[in-house]
């Protein structure tokens, strides 16, 4: 073979509550904010396809399981629901949601897949939000009770768990540009919202330590290198602000328990430092994590602002640095990303060599394409496309493998077509197709076979 991966290599794929369960209203779940936000602006989503369109997870588990142990898995990375745990996000519990999540995680290990838990995947409870979200303390308390809680009922036999996944992404989302509910377009609102997530995380953090559990814990982070258009100093200064906002904003202070000195003084600069208590910064450096997780699609590419913002533009990352098309980039048409495999490359040698090669996966990494059913051919779809997407991104993985870099596994994004925030079903991204209009039969795609013999042969 080409590439072969060390025993025990994490092969699987990852998925999100609200992305894959549908059951947005069964089973005692209270609402959440895409919930919420559905109901209010349906238009915003793409052929008005809500939530509760999610391929069915939730009713479907053991079959799904099922596939996914003839697929290859050997691990599975999926989150608990907060308000499907804690419908109002704190206090009561729901105990048919206890139930779920237990059966989940017993039909992974009876299948030998080991679970991998994400506490927190976008999906904030409506009840906090409407108390103030991610800008209120109350909402970093109430997770640390629910990491807790997560804990001690899942602990047992759940030996990886991650307190967020792409926590940039909803301070970008809801805070910045306007992808996500609550819609808020602030700077300084934005920035309160990252601080109150990493304490939030190092709360959790603090809370599995102590409870003594035997597992790892960690954070799924989404890594894009800011590449600059050139070594002219210019450039490169931009590309180290972007990568500050975007990649070291949280990658600093889980790993090396500080915030990078870049970012600080420019949001001193603007009079945009967080609010903060005394012993939270202790609190942070002291709970590094054990594990990281790298969500991996594109890479960012920047060059120097070419004008100088305008005084009364409202503040935002791009004040500081302008986006750069490389020429000749390779696209995904279909998504609009580059596709740049060496990127994943650069992101574990760049956690070898700055972060003390940390323990690491790639926890998401996938290819979005719209009407995959121009591939269907013979009952099947031939996504070709997606194999040599895996396949190159692999072959930089297996790189970095043999340079030292301590990388454990590579899960996919993601097992099943699933329902992607406001693009809905627009892209499709799974080893297995859904059919929507037929009872949301699963049926394989060629890059599950595919993906099925690389897990088994441990390499291609």
């Amino acid at each position: 073979m080409e590439c072969c991966f060390p025993d025990g290599f994490w092969w699987g794929s990852a998925t999100s509550a609200t992305q894959s369960e549908g059951a947005a209203r069964d089973g005692g779940k209270g609402k959440n904010v895409w919930d919420h936000w559905f109901e209010l602006e349906p238009n915003r989503f793409y052929n008005g396809v809500g939530p509760d369109r999610a391929p069915q997870f939730y009713y479907r588990y053991k079959e799904d399981i099922a596939l996914m142990k003839e697929l290859g898995h050997n691990s599975f990375r999926f989150s608990i629901s907060w308000s499907r745990l804690f419908p109002q996000g704190d206090g009561e519990i729901n105990k048919q949601g206890v139930a779920f999540y237990n059966d989940v995680i017993d039909t992974l290990l009876d299948h030998g897949i080991e679970p991998f838990v994400c506490l927190y995947h976008f999906d904030t409870p409506l009840a906090l939000q409407e108390r103030g979200g991610w800008e209120s303390r109350e909402t970093v308390e109430a997770f640390a009770r629910y990491a807790e809680t997560c804990f001690r009922l899942f602990g047992d036999r759940v030996k990886k768990w991650f307190t967020h996944n792409e926590p940039i992404a909803v301070v970008e989302g809801g805070y910045l540009y306007d992808f996500q509910y609550p819609n808020v377009v602030d700077f300084r609102r934005a920035v309160q919202v990252g601080f109150h997530l990493t304490l939030a995380h190092a709360r959790a953090v603090q809370a599995y330590r102590e409870g003594g559990y035997d597992g790892q814990i960690g954070i799924i982070l989404n890594q894009m290198p800011a590449y600059p258009r050139s070594q002219h100093p210019a450039d490169v200064k931009a590309g180290r602000i972007a990568d500050a906002f975007f990649n070291r904003s949280f990658l600093d202070p889980v790993v090396r328990g500080e915030f990078p000195e870049e970012l600080v003084e420019i949001l001193r600069l603007h009079d945009a430092l967080p609010v903060m208590r005394e012993g939270d910064l202790e609190l942070i450096r002291s709970h590094p994590i054990d594990l990281l997780g790298v969500n991996y699609y594109h890479p960012r590419r920047v060059k120097a602002k070419e004008h100088v913002p305008h005084p009364d533009a409202p503040l935002l990352p791009e004040h500081f640095f302008d986006h750069y098309e490389m020429p000749g980039r390779k696209m995904n048409v279909y998504r609009g990303w580059e596709i740049y495999e060496k990127g994943i490359y650069d992101i574990l040698m760049n956690l070898k060599e700055n972060y003390g090669n940390i323990p690491c996966f790639v926890s998401e990494n996938g290819m979005g394409v719209q009407d995959e059913h121009r591939f269907l051919r013979d009952g099947m779809i031939h996504d070709d496309y997606r194999i040599e997407f895996f396949r190159e991104h692999l072959k930089w993985v297996h790189k970095a493998l043999q340079e030292g870099c301590n990388v454990k596994g590579y899960h996919v994004w993601t097992f099943m077509d699933n329902w992607s925030w406001i693009n809905a079903y627009k892209n499709r991204y799974g080893l297995v197709a859904v059919d929507l209009d037929n009872d949301y039969r699963r049926t394989v795609k060629k890059s599950g076979l595919w993906f099925k013999q690389v897990a088994e042969n441990n390499g291609f």
